[in-house]
């Protein structure tokens, strides 16, 4: 059975809306080889509707070994209104979120990776099916956009490692609490 990842990209003030007008420049080389390292465990990446119409038109067309990992993993995006999916090997899950997201993790022999934590990351933590939560909280503070969490069910994570990356990212990695 493979784990749940969320992996995040985080201003200071806790944004996360549109990371690639902002976190562009501290995509560095060191960033792409722990993305890298990540990818190479996980067998299927998790999103929702606006995670895909978000990234399906620019990381599609891959350019690099770190959006070409991408581009050829398996997708599942959870939307009850989108009809088509024509980012290769996506698949629209409309179904229930929690049961099919169990059942994607009990069929997976690596890990299950989503990038950001919009609605359906929210419904993930509180159902207790996220393993692990990435945050990189970037040296930037938006004033505006959408934040990280949003009110919800409480829960306690456990904090299993921090990271200083040379750009000023650093790297917070929770496990979920036993």
């Amino acid at each position: 059975m493979g784990k749940l990842i969320i992996s995040s990209l985080v201003s200071l003030d806790g944004g996360q809306h549109a990371p690639q007008s902002w976190a562009g420049e501290y995509f560095n080389e060191e960033a792409v080889a722990k993305s890298m390292a990540r990818l190479e465990h996980c067998d299927a990446m998790l999103m929702g509707r606006n995670a895909y119409q978000y990234l399906a038109p620019s990381w599609s067309q891959p350019s690099g070994p770190y959006l070409e990992r991408i581009n050829n993993m398996r997708k599942y995006v959870f939307s009850s209104t989108l009809r088509s999916a024509d980012w290769n090997n996506s698949e629209i899950i409309s179904g229930d979120v929690v049961a099919e997201t169990t059942r994607l993790k009990q069929d997976s022999t690596g890990d299950l990776v989503m990038y950001g934590c919009g609605r359906l990351g929210q419904t993930l933590l509180e159902h207790d099916l996220v393993d692990v939560l990435d945050l990189w909280i970037h040296p930037v503070i938006l004033g505006t956009g959408e934040s990280l969490l949003h009110k919800g069910q409480r829960k306690e994570l456990q904090l299993d490692s921090v990271e200083r990356r040379s750009t000023g990212v650093v790297s917070l990695t929770y496990v979920r609490k036993e």
